[in-house]
């Protein structure tokens, strides 16, 4: 379905819409009218809908407009995710007023929307003041369920910032992590806050001022709930509680959906993870320490021999370690529950915590079986592959699971600017289990774009170049590149496979350019984007962080270049395992996983270009395959439809037209 088929009937979305958009300095806009009608159909229709909206369409607004008035007109609770912390604030500070503002001017109700997180983001008060043990060293189990929080480094030393969030402790509203302004490290902020199973609940002291009680009761009253894909992801993997009940969902940034929910169901298992609980056991119930740490030498045993890599089957001298392990957690757990007092209720509720984590990591890894897979599982050794062996379990599909939990009989919006792939929907589709059998009719349209692609940039594909092979980027590769570089007089934002990749790049390109070229791990990611961001003769490159996390608008970034097509890794155990799993059941696999996950990555990586209307330059793409292989079409059809060239001379005739600011892309 195409935008132009759609009907714009004039309904109350569309006047709160447009109510919105009239207190802000911009223009209306077709597509993003067009959605919001879209929108507020399926979720008042009870159906599920994918809406593809590019760069600028503004789809916040369009999704905000008719979930709210969904919300009042049918009494259900809406819910709407993001995958990262820059549009969950943007949405929740920003969007979200305005538009309640709208349909209070328009109703005459006012919506009630609240922010809900993962329990690990607020401040707990019990911890600040002294009711559980410090951490010395950081949890080995995940301890950021429902975060979207981006890496950041630490602001001074440990101690240093575990003061400095007490003293915020004690006068901030939220307890929330992200308004705590400069933030801490993650080792900082775990001293002060604790997970929902390390949380004492109704014995907890202070619970009537508990940060995280209070924003689940405000979530549970609200009328819209903002929240996060790693929440979602807690409520995929079992845990539908982890959220108020809603019958509106609304799923933005909906590319990044499988990765989150892929993540929250991904454990480790060690016996070095083993040793640790049994350190914390030690301090309250000794008698159950023998058992767990023979049984961490017995998951010692069975993990040294293992090769990293994949595991296509548990070994059965690990399945046995593990239900050894599984079985000391479950007696170290009961014995600690009939011992203590309120006294050191907080570090006992830690560790039992830790042993519930471990009894069902042991407990999914023996119940899984080859005949009916349920997770991939390999062997992991570091980078240099001298490190002890750590067992990894990822789910093999989330589809299921996503289509059970988050989709069920809801109304759904899944939107994102990269939604379409190959010219299709079929693909986002199937990674959300609709149709098929078994699942969920659904609808997609594409709703533009603002921006003239055709008029802003152009998309070349160096068909010249001999195809990339394994020792990384080809000379005849990295000499189009500093050509491409030189001509654009910087203003590069450069995407590579790999880090090795970038950084040689970024030396053999400083040697053939006048302009500074920056690289990721020269110093924090923020602080190079800021300086590429302030000098349009800088160029920048790094790996996937810049290839979907950048949003630099103007002169600086003119000029984008992808070094291969971003295939997964040939040794990535979940994408191979789902390879299989998909030629088992006749469909192309490589096609099916592969490819479409290198077409996301190429749209997003894409996409960095053209981030406003007045944005000129070029995507080049230096990997030939994307013009002579027969997928080549499928990722193609996939991109912002840039003017198309393989001539690399008037490419370099274009930037140098642009760097002089002669004006766009020349085109003959």
């Amino acid at each position: 379905m195409s935008s132009e088929d759609l009907a714009e009937p004039e309904g109350a979305a569309l006047r709160v819409l447009r109510r919105a958009v009239a207190e802000l300095p911009g223009t209306t806009r077709t597509g993003q009218e067009q959605m919001c009608s879209a929108v507020s159909q399926a979720l008042t229709g009870g159906e599920v809908h994918l809406a593809q909206a590019g760069t600028g369409t503004g789809k916040s607004l369009a999704y905000l407009s008719a979930a709210m008035t969904a919300a009042m007109e049918t009494e259900e609770r809406a819910v709407i995710s993001t995958a990262t912390l820059a549009l969950q604030r943007q949405v929740i500070g920003a969007d979200a007023p305005l538009v309640a503002d709208a349909v209070e001017a328009e109703t005459g109700t006012r919506p009630r929307v609240a922010l809900l997180k993962g329990w690990h983001n607020y401040v707990c008060l019990h911890k600040v003041g002294g009711g559980y043990p410090d951490e010395d060293e950081p949890t080995l189990f995940p301890t950021d369920a429902g975060s979207a929080r981006a890496p950041e480094g630490p602001r001074g030393g440990l101690g240093q910032q575990v003061l400095r969030v007490r003293a915020w402790a004690e006068e901030t509203e939220s307890g929330d992590r992200d308004d705590l302004v400069p933030g801490v490290s993650d080792r900082a902020w775990r001293q002060v806050s604790v997970t929902k199973l390390e949380c004492l609940g109704s014995r907890c002291p202070v619970r009537d001022e508990c940060f995280a009680e209070r924003a689940r009761n405000l979530a549970h009253a609200a009328d819209v709930v903002v929240t996060n894909h790693a929440m979602l992801g807690v409520a995929a993997a079992g845990s539908p509680g982890a959220l108020p009940e809603h019958g509106l969902l609304v799923i933005d940034e909906a590319h990044d959906l499988v990765p989150r929910v892929t993540s929250a169901a991904s454990v480790e298992l060690s016996a070095q993870t083993v040793d640790r609980v049994g350190r914390g056991v030690a301090r309250h119930a000794k008698s159950a320490l023998e058992k767990l740490q023979q049984s961490a030498s017995s998951l010692r045993l069975a993990l040294d021999p293992l090769p990293a890599g994949r595991l296509v089957a548990v070994p059965p001298g690990l399945a046995d370690a593990a239900l050894v392990v599984g079985a000391a957690a479950r007696a170290a757990t009961s014995e600690m529950g009939g011992v203590g007092s309120d006294d050191d209720a907080g570090a006992r509720a830690v560790v039992k915590s830790e042993l519930v984590v471990l009894a069902e990591i042991c407990e999914r890894l023996v119940s899984d079986t080859v005949a009916a897979r349920r997770d991939v599982a390999w062997i992991d050794r570091g980078r240099e592959g001298s490190d002890p062996p750590r067992l990894h379990l990822a789910p093999l599909e989330v589809a299921k699971p996503i289509a059970e939990h988050l989709v069920g009989d809801r109304a759904v919006v899944a939107t994102s600017a990269t939604l379409q792939l190959g010219g299709g929907f079929e693909a986002a589709a199937r990674t959300l289990g609709l149709g098929g059998e078994g699942g969920r009719e659904w609808s997609g349209a594409d709703y533009g774009s603002p921006f003239d692609y055709r008029h802003q940039g152009i998309l070349y594909v160096a068909a010249r170049l001999p195809r990339p092979g394994r020792e990384g980027v080809a000379q005849e590769a990295l000499e189009e590149l500093a050509d491409l570089v030189a001509a654009a007089g910087g203003g590069t934002l450069g995407l590579f496979s790999s880090l090795r990749g970038a950084q040689r790049a970024a030396e053999f390109v400083s040697g053939r350019v006048s302009t500074p070229v920056l690289c990721q791990g020269e110093d924090q990611l923020p602080e190079l984007v800021r300086a590429f961001a302030a000098d349009p003769a800088t160029s920048l490159f790094g790996t996937l962080s810049l290839w979907q996390g950048v949003d630099v608008p103007g002169e600086t970034c003119r000029l984008v270049t992808i070094d291969r097509i971003p295939f997964p890794r040939p040794d990535d155990p979940i994408m191979s395992a789902r390879t299989e799993v998909a030629e088992a059941r006749g469909r192309n696999g490589f096609m099916e996983v592969s490819v479409a996950h290198a077409a996301l990555l190429l749209a997003q990586g894409a996409g960095r270009l053209i981030r406003r209307s007045t944005d000129r330059g070029v995507v080049a793409i230096l990997d030939p395959r994307v013009a002579t292989s027969g997928y080549g079409r499928f990722l193609m059809k996939s991109l912002p439809e840039l003017w198309p060239t393989r001539d690399a001379q008037q490419v370099r005739t274009s930037l140098a037209a642009l760097a002089a600011g002669v004006g766009g892309p020349a085109r003959s």
